[in-house]
């Protein structure tokens, strides 16, 4: 078969089990009417499927998550890829880590294992195709040349659709147990830190900077999801489309240290984020990438305006 043009096949690290995708996660709000409003504001193709939501990149079939009703915003599970050579390898992880086995939840198709990790969170590993990218996401930069005008009318800008899931963050109590685990049992490897502040985390078998993130908290929580754009240009876009549809409350336009990555975070009804993002860094499949332990100073942001007080709250914690 004639391989596509412009197509980066996924590799793999020799002799090593891991997951090599955040695949999907599984959502519940007290109301779907405003999550299918906020997500589609967001960029995202949301549809009906049954009694709850799928949400989808436009043109694309991939499923990144499912949004279900529920008494309270909670994320209910978080699903990663694995090559199917390594299924059998990980189960038997589980079995050697003491790590029990579950039964998947009521009404699931699942063809992989279903655990718990450190802070309760249901997590679900499974053979699935390679959605990580193979390669650094292209980022989109243009000037115009003199003579000529850069910028479109703001009534003819265009409006942003995420390209990808990029990756989550989640609140935990101890950041050091969550690296470990993920390290241990998921054979996830760790990319960043700020001491027992924040950790990150990237796949294997070639990564974004990292696909979940850890920050310290009283108890477990989710902080943000985040999806990836083209540019610098397409997250200003962004807000500007979400503060028209009534979301005004986030933080932004900055840039990270800890994965370099451009953002803009719109806050959602029920207090997390969701993050337009470009240009993060990329691990590559050959690539032992060196771990660094920075002071919190120099583990957040290098320019962007004041973080509002809120933004490190957890929200579930409260609720």
């Amino acid at each position: 078969m004639t391989a596509m043009q412009g197509y980066i096949a996924p590799r793999k690290r020799p002799g090593e089990v891991g997951v090599h995708s955040l695949d999907q996660f599984a959502l519940t709000v007290p109301d779907l009417e405003v999550a299918r409003r906020f997500y589609s504001s967001f960029g995202l193709g949301v549809r009906e499927e049954g009694n709850a939501l799928g949400m989808y990149i436009e043109g694309a079939p991939h499923r990144w998550g499912t949004i279900g009703e529920g008494p309270r915003k909670k994320l209910a599970h978080i699903s990663f890829g694995l090559f199917e050579e390594d299924l059998a390898p990980f189960r038997k992880r589980l079995q050697d880590q003491g790590v029990v086995e579950l039964d998947p939840p009521a009404g699931s198709q699942s063809n992989g294992v279903w655990f718990r990790d450190v802070d309760d969170n249901l997590i679900e590993v499974r053979v699935a195709e390679k959605s990580s990218p193979n390669e650094k996401s292209s980022v989109w930069i243009s000037s115009a040349p003199g003579g000529a005008r850069g910028a479109p009318g703001r009534s003819a800008a265009p409006s942003v659709k995420p390209r990808r899931f990029a990756h989550l963050l989640l609140f935990t109590p101890d950041v050091a147990k969550a690296i470990a685990f993920y390290s241990r049992v998921l054979g996830m490897r760790l990319s960043d830190r700020s001491g027992d502040i924040i950790a990150f985390m990237h796949g294997i078998h070639g990564s974004d900077h990292h696909m979940v993130a850890f920050a310290k908290s009283d108890a477990p929580g989710h902080h943000h999801f985040s999806w990836d754009v083209g540019s610098v240009m397409d997250i200003g876009l962004g807000a500007k489309q979400m503060l028209e549809a009534g979301f005004a409350k986030g933080w932004g336009l900055g840039r990270h240290v800890l994965g370099s990555n451009y953002f803009h975070y719109v806050q959602d009804p029920w207090g997390s984020y969701c993050e337009y993002s470009c240009d993060i860094d990329y691990v590559p499949v050959d690539c032992d990438w060196d771990a660094g332990d920075h002071l919190p100073e120099d583990s957040l942001y290098v320019w962007g305006p004041d973080m509002p007080p809120e933004f490190i709250e957890n929200a579930e914690a409260k609720a």
